[in-house]
């Protein structure tokens, strides 16, 4: 996947990404329409599907609101890359199947384009003429994003129905 970089610094949490007062939906879109919106009012407007969300140091500290990840992806958000996510925010990631990439050296600028490839785990900084190499992750959690998620994964595994019985 190609596309260009949004970049925020460090210790952005759930509330920044998704504020309080909107989560109190079921409907993703609901979500997506007022991601970022305390951050950065104009996000939705540069955003194009496909973009990657780059942050600095402990990207979605705060709470456990899956909801944070969930705008993210609804929005159209392909993957955040960030030098360290809060442990819970990276999980609820995977589980819902947004794509995290850890990069703890990255040196991504604001609007730069950016190629990641998910089979050498590595992202080229086209703009720069850099390229990094993405923390791996393990096999399980690689199979759950393939499969979209948590929810896809455990369906495509015929255990969806036992496990939410």
């Amino acid at each position: 996947m190609k596309a260009k970089a949004h970049c925020y610094g460090d210790n952005i949490d759930t509330d920044r990404i998704i504020a309080g007062k909107y989560t109190k939906t079921l409907n993703p879109n609901d979500l997506a329409a007022h991601v970022l919106e305390d951050l950065d009012p104009k996000f939705r407007d540069k955003l194009k599907k496909g973009d990657f969300l780059v942050a600095g140091h402990n990207f979605g500290c705060g709470s456990s609101r899956e909801q944070a990840p969930l705008a993210l992806l609804t929005a159209g958000v392909s993957a955040v890359i960030a030098k360290s996510f809060s442990r819970i925010f990276f999980r609820n990631s995977i589980n819902i199947g947004l794509r995290v990439l850890v990069i703890p050296e990255h040196k991504i600028e604001m609007g730069q384009e950016l190629e990641y490839n998910s089979t050498t785990g590595r992202v080229r900084n086209l703009s720069a003429k850099i390229s990094y190499s993405c923390q791996p992750l393990p096999k399980i959690m690689s199979e759950i994003l393939k499969s979209g998620g948590l929810v896809g994964y455990l369906k495509a595994r015929n255990n969806y129905e036992e496990t939410c019985i």
